[in-house]
């Protein structure tokens, strides 16, 4: 802004200098005879020279703007560029602007075919990919985007918009939940073994005990005697009343007495362990049905291993299928680089995630939340 002005200005300067410089060749010439009459065509070209304002129009407003004014302007010129550099203030679509840039099909491949990769490094599973790709591909394919913005920033913003929308799909408060539920509340957790559903409902039990809330907990997985085991230790440990059967007991009856010793001693919570077979058995999948109809939990929750990639995705599915799951918690987080597994299951399942564990501690249990989960997908 400034640099144009002063070139202005200086072109300003260098003419006027011009035109005096015309005239003393005119006066000059009394030494030669002729030089009488030369004169007369000098004094001619004034007026021509009158008629010449356009010259000097130009640059008359510049001169007319004060130093403060000529700040003002160029904190709104600087102001302007910041807003159309910024990925945020793109617009697509009919709002996109009078001279808006159309979107064409062999740009916008290459740049899915980048971002493909980054999901994929991600740990996102490839069929998740593919539908979030084409989904992104049909949403912007022809549509215009406002000039002053590349490609690559448009397809960017529209992959985040659609994470987003999945990663915040049914939103899950559990503890507004909990609080509008009638007392005792049950809720079954439910997963494959090995990916720490056990230590997730420990978590889970000293979070509500931190909470004021009264916990049982109920051994129905009954298939491992050492699964009795280890949730009795963690019962032991945080103090919390566990309801257990002997070895290859029904885990339905070991579900339904933990839900009356709760009416009964008046607890607000049964926490209910479940076998954790390959999600494929038939025989555990009639298991996990049959404690659904005669506990009838408030809630089912799938825990998953977010380093599991597309295992995790099936064994989610597989459950789903099979009881109807409502919220999601995810393991090993800490250990996860970038956190694929969230989305994937999410946007497979359409359930929400509850919670994520990123530590072996009992407090090592956060609430989900899209925005962080988000950022460390795309490195913010």
């Amino acid at each position: 802004m400034f640099e144009n002005l002063r070139s202005k200005l200086k072109g300003l300067f260098k003419k006027a200098p011009a035109e005096v410089a015309e005239e003393p060749p005119s006066a000059e010439p009394p030494v030669p005879e002729t030089a009488v009459p030369e004169p007369q065509p000098a004094v001619a070209p004034s007026p021509e020279k009158a008629a010449e304002p356009p010259v000097q129009e130009e640059p008359k407003p510049e001169p007319k703007l004060s130093r403060k004014e000529q700040i003002k302007l160029a904190k709104e010129e600087k102001k302007k560029a910041k807003a159309e550099s910024d990925p945020s203030s793109v617009k697509v679509g009919d709002d996109a602007g009078l001279f808006a840039k159309r979107i064409k099909e062999d740009g916008l491949d290459d740049m899915l075919w980048e971002l493909e990769v980054a999901l994929m490094e991600a740990d996102v599973a490839l069929p998740v990919v593919e539908e979030i790709k084409q989904g992104v591909r049909d949403n912007l394919l022809g549509k215009k985007f406002s000039r002053g913005h590349t490609l690559e920033e448009v397809v960017e913003l529209s992959l985040k918009d659609a994470v987003h929308n999945v990663l915040k799909l049914n939103e899950f408060d559990f503890d507004e939940w909990f609080s509008q539920q009638k007392r005792p509340v049950s809720i079954m957790f439910v997963g494959i073994n090995g990916t720490g559903k056990t230590t997730a409902i420990a978590k889970i039990a000293n979070r509500l005990q931190k909470q004021g809330m009264t916990v049982v907990m109920a051994a129905g997985d009954t298939f491992r005697a050492g699964a009795i085991e280890q949730l009795s230790i963690h019962a032991d440990r945080l103090g919390c009343k566990i309801i257990k059967h002997n070895q290859d007991a029904d885990p339905a009856a070991v579900a339904y007495d933990a839900i009356e010793h709760a009416k009964a001693k008046r607890r607000d919570c049964v926490l209910i362990d479940t076998a954790g077979r390959m999600q494929t058995n038939s025989n555990l999948i009639d298991e996990m049905k049959k404690i659904v109809r005669v506990a009838k939990p408030d809630l089912k929750v799938f825990v998953g291993d977010s380093l599991a990639g597309n295992d995790a995705v099936e064994q989610a599915r597989a459950f789903d299928e099979a009881i109807g799951v409502d919220a999601v918690i995810l393991t090993k987080i800490d250990a996860d680089s970038k956190g694929g597994a969230a989305l994937s299951i999410a946007h497979t399942i359409g359930k929400p995630i509850a919670f994520v564990c990123n530590g072996q501690e009992y407090d090592d249990i956060i609430k989900f939340d899209s925005d962080w989960m988000l950022k460390r997908l795309f490195d913010e």
